[in-house]
């Protein structure tokens, strides 16, 4: 789309920390030997502490939520799925590519009579969040006529902690995404968590097969998520710098109307300009079809500060 853009493009299409954890020293026998599964075991229990999950027994580890997405929505027989949006278009993918007839729903209320009810929460891309007491209401709706419910908490880290299902996985008819790569910055790395009844994670984890998750993929996430005192203070500075965004988005005249600290979703009636003007700067952000006056922003690197800086200066 931008052959003449300068390059290295500043890639804010993405809702990636920017600030990512600083890697562990690995041992040689991490990258050579498969991982066994003691290794699996300690990484499940290392996520259910740090999610909140009842037990390791609830964690499925997976090479990413993205292989996740149509193995949690077959665990519902095929049906209709009702997915709360806009948001993720994945999920209706996946919900289509097991069988389902998809549904955009506009307000929970949809959801309740479907075979397969899908929230993400906090939501991409606007940050709307779902109360815990309503999330838990609709899947004692659904349990009634064997629904399902799978609750997206891939931005939960950056989202309020109570209102996150993690804890309610007892539950048969419930499933939570939970995404690693996102909040830590290690996309690449290819790790994700599906939170559930020990039946459903058993039958998650045979799905995937032995040695689904990588030896690297393991050791990273076992410092990475029991480091607390990491967690905290990242939340504090992708807090800060989502706010110096903000104000340099008001200056441009461009309105910020939600998301979460790790990207900012704007309104512009020049939005589709704004786009391509940026572009041609190097700087990509994140454009609607549907909702041609939307822009969402992730937050730069220290270093990219100044540069869009400048170009939102001209918008």
């Amino acid at each position: 789309m931008f052959p003449d853009a300068p390059q290295p493009f500043i890639d804010l299409s993405t809702g990636i920390n920017p600030f990512s954890y600083p890697l562990p020293s690995l041992s040689p026998d991490t990258f050579v030997r498969l991982p066994d599964a003691e290794a699996n075991g300690r990484l499940a229990a290392v996520a259910a502490r740090a999610y909140g999950a009842p037990s390791a027994a609830h964690v499925a580890p997976a090479p990413g939520t993205q292989i996740l997405l149509p193995l949690v929505a077959a665990l519902a027989p095929a049906g209709r799925a009702a997915i709360l949006g806009p948001t993720y278009s994945e999920h209706a993918r996946a919900a289509a590519l097991v069988g389902h007839t998809v549904l955009d729903a506009t307000s929970i209320d949809q959801l309740g009579a479907a075979d397969l009810a899908v929230v993400v929460n906090p939501n991409n891309p606007d940050g709307r969040i779902v109360g815990k007491e309503s999330l838990l209401a609709l899947a004692d709706t659904l349990k009634a006529r064997s629904g399902v419910l799978v609750v997206d908490e891939a931005f939960m880290e950056v989202g309020p902690a109570e209102t996150s299902l993690a804890g309610e996985t007892d539950r048969e008819n419930i499933i939570v995404l939970r995404s690693f790569g996102k909040f830590f910055g290690l996309a690449g790395l290819r790790l994700g968590f599906a939170l559930a009844a020990p039946a459903l994670a058993a039958r998650l984890v045979a799905s995937l097969g032995p040695w689904a998750v990588s030896g690297p993929a393991i050791a990273i996430a076992e410092h990475a998520l029991a480091d607390y005192a990491w967690i905290e203070a990242t939340r504090g500075k992708l807090a800060g710098a989502a706010a110096k965004l903000d104000r340099l988005l008001a200056d441009a005249g461009i309105d910020v109307v939600g998301g979460t600290s790790l990207f900012r979703l704007t309104r512009s009636s020049s939005a589709s300009q704004i786009f391509r003007q940026l572009g041609n700067a190097g700087i990509i952000v994140r454009a609607f079809h549907e909702h041609p006056t939307w822009l969402r922003f992730g937050i730069p690197r220290d270093s990219d500060w100044d540069r869009l800086h400048a170009q939102l200066g001209t918008v």
